[in-house]
């Protein structure tokens, strides 16, 4: 049995994110959707990587980065994802290591390259994403350490995670493994095309008793219930029998149950410099209120406040100690 008792434990793509500013002529010149996730090949990534202007490089992927974020709250942490025995894949697992989240997947020692995530920041602020994703794509159920999921309190899927058919089967051994441990499930639906692609699955997910949290902006939940209107998604998700954690940018985030919705405002932000990561660091905001037995008003308090904290510099993993930031907002003691 792990030694290692563990709050929040994610899986999913180990991504190294490659950051520049662009404008909206480049992105059209691409041909790429503006504000959503593109799946590329490698003879894409090394096109994009050649034309786009100077980049920031530095550890990513949707489910890493909330990992990074519940242990800057001073909360356990742990991440399952692949990447190769290759200079971007050592700098992943260095970086995860460094602050302090467990990580013990082996790196893989052939096949493609780690994971590469070509973002493009317009002045708006907005995020668009054209991922290679590389080695994370193989990722198995041999990946997951049964002792490292029993020991988690929870364990928090990424969407994205449900495109590679291993990948798919490593989810749900780890739903699995976690439910009979008696630990909570949590799925962030990760992407409105994700949940085009999945849609039938997802809701399986929530219905068949796998899922017990389940976080999504708001444009993601009507994707789920195939709606362009946010009121009757929103009705739809009280009828199922999860707790839903829902993002509203700007308008703040909707805590959603069977009993009650509750509309938590969102932290005020000076600029918005880069929205990449803002729902991955509000689920770490939430889990880690969840873990600490917050009221759920604060635990969305917590998440606010991540990821106003993220979307003020670019990447998505914190630049400061969020567990400050949260006992000078009087959020944690």
């Amino acid at each position: 049995m792990s030694q290692t008792r563990i709050d929040v434990l994610t899986l999913g793509n180990a991504i190294v994110d490659v950051l520049a500013h662009t404008d909206e002529a480049f992105l059209l010149s691409k041909k790429v959707h503006k504000g959503a996730m593109q799946l590329i090949d490698e003879s894409r990534a090394e096109e994009l990587y050649g034309d786009m202007g100077p980049a920031i490089i530095v550890s990513g992927g949707s489910g890493a980065n909330t990992a990074a974020g519940v242990a800057s709250f001073g909360v356990k942490a742990g991440f399952i994802g692949k990447v190769k025995n290759d200079e971007t894949g050592k700098l992943f697992a260095h970086d995860l290591k460094a602050i302090d989240v467990h990580y013990d997947v082996a790196l893989a020692e052939d096949g493609p390259a780690t994971a590469r995530s070509f973002i493009l920041v317009t002045p708006d602020g907005e995020r668009t994403m054209n991922t290679y994703l590389g080695a994370c794509q193989n990722l198995t159920p041999d990946d997951v350490n049964p002792d490292t999921v029993r020991a988690s309190s929870i364990v928090y899927l990424e969407g994205y995670l449900w495109d590679p058919p291993a990948a798919k089967e490593a989810f749900r051994k780890a739903v699995k493994i976690a439910h009979e441990a008696g630990n909570k499930v949590a799925l962030t639906l990760s992407d409105a095309f994700c949940v085009d692609r999945y849609r039938d699955e997802f809701l399986g997910l929530m219905r068949d008793g796998s899922l017990d949290i389940l976080f999504a902006n708001i444009h993601e939940l009507q994707s789920l219930y195939g709606t362009s209107d946010a009121d009757t998604a929103l009705a739809a998700l009280r009828e199922e029998n999860v707790l839903g954690a829902i993002t509203r940018s700007a308008d703040g985030a909707l805590i959603v149950s069977r009993g009650e919705t509750r509309a938590v405002p969102a932290f005020p932000v000076e600029r918005v410099v880069d929205t990449t990561g803002a729902g991955d660091l509000f689920a770490s905001g939430f889990l880690a209120g969840l873990v600490k037995n917050l009221d759920l008003t604060d635990c969305a308090r917590l998440g606010g406040l991540a990821a106003a904290e993220i979307i003020s510099h670019l990447g998505a993993r914190p630049q400061v100690s969020l567990k400050e930031l949260a006992e000078q907002q009087g959020l944690l003691s």
